[in-house]
């Protein structure tokens, strides 16, 4: 299930913090990405290799140095399965609220 490997690479704090501030800025060098997040260049690494398997960033090697860019294709299908959810959750607290009035009246 995507959505399943998705929510569990953004469960870990240094990753989600990742995806934050590329959220604010699409791409990124790996050093600027990672910068005060308290992470070994290994550690890093190994944090965005998570990101990249589920398709939330790709890395594309510039010289000595690697651009991290966020796919807010990926972002957007969390996104949409989050609002899915939310739908069904306001459809059953609607139609207890009607269950309850309805029982009051």
């Amino acid at each position: 299930m995507y959505e399943a490997a998705t929510f569990k690479a953004l469960g870990d704090p240094a990753r989600l913090e990742m995806i934050k501030r590329l959220s604010k800025v699409p791409e990124m060098v790996i050093s600027d990405l990672v910068k005060n997040i308290d992470l070994s260049r290994q550690g890093a690494r190994k944090h965005l290799q998570v990101l990249v398997d589920v398709g939330l960033v790709t890395l594309k090697s510039n010289g000595r140095e690697t651009h991290v860019t966020l796919d807010t294709a990926s972002l957007a299908n969390a996104k949409a399965f989050i609002a899915e959810l939310e739908a069904q959750w306001a459809n059953r607290l609607h139609s207890l609220k009607e269950i309850v009035e309805k029982d009051i009246n």
